[in-house]
């Protein structure tokens, strides 16, 4: 017997959902967790239902459940996908590439592609995104922690001048090519890749010694 959906106000972080079963299990699941990035990203996570989720699939929200035991769960996955995709992309970008600024200007194009191919991922891999659900932001902090120690090792090869701070170029770069899909226009005069480059040779400039 299928267990009754819990109350979304019950509902408890999870970080290992439950296995999807059944015929065409994983078909759902994947669509479930679509649906969700789409809803989240427009709407943000407090004010995205398991019911508006199920209604967007085509669901009842007993269904929904089935595959994820809250909404916390469902979120947890979605999350260590998108990073996962995200680290794979990057990881793919820089297989063998040497050189710091060559492995710079790479990774920082494979992110911002990853990016603008889907701009879910911007809301959904932001540290502020689920607001005071501390239990899972701590969970989705692990997530992100092997995906950023890329960009870390990469500034930290860098041969910096004394005094600049890898750390602040890092998020500096990061805010800025996080800040691109707001004003992207896909038909403009630059694609991404020329973009991520841009900001790449503007920190060479300045910085390589």
């Amino acid at each position: 017997m299928r267990p009754r959906p819990k109350q979304e106000t019950t509902e408890k972080p999870a970080t290992s959902p439950r296995p999807a079963r059944g015929k065409g299990g994983k078909n759902r699941r994947e669509d479930i967790l679509r649906a969700a990035g789409t809803l989240m990203a427009a709407k943000g996570y407090d004010a995205t239902s398991m019911r508006d989720i199920s209604a967007a699939v085509g669901m009842l929200p007993g269904s929904v459940y089935y595959h994820f035991p809250s909404k916390e769960a469902l979120f947890v996955e979605l999350h260590n996908d998108v990073v996962q995709t995200m680290t794979a992309r990057v990881l793919a970008a820089l297989e063998g590439v040497d050189d710091p600024w060559e492995r710079l200007r790479l990774s920082a194009r494979a992110h911002l592609e990853g990016l603008i191919q889907n701009d879910n991922l911007v809301a959904i891999v932001s540290p502020q995104f689920i607001g005071g659900e501390k239990e899972v932001a701590q969970v989705v902090t692990d997530h992100r922690r092997t995906y950023e120690q890329i960009f870390r090792d990469i500034f930290e090869a860098l041969n910096l001048p004394e005094g600049a701070d890898p750390t602040i170029l890092r998020l500096g770069l990061f805010g800025s090519l996080n800040w691109v899909p707001v004003w992207y226009e896909g038909d403009g005069r630059r694609s991404p890749a020329e973009i991520s480059d841009q900001f790449v040779a503007t920190l060479k400039s300045a910085y390589a010694a």
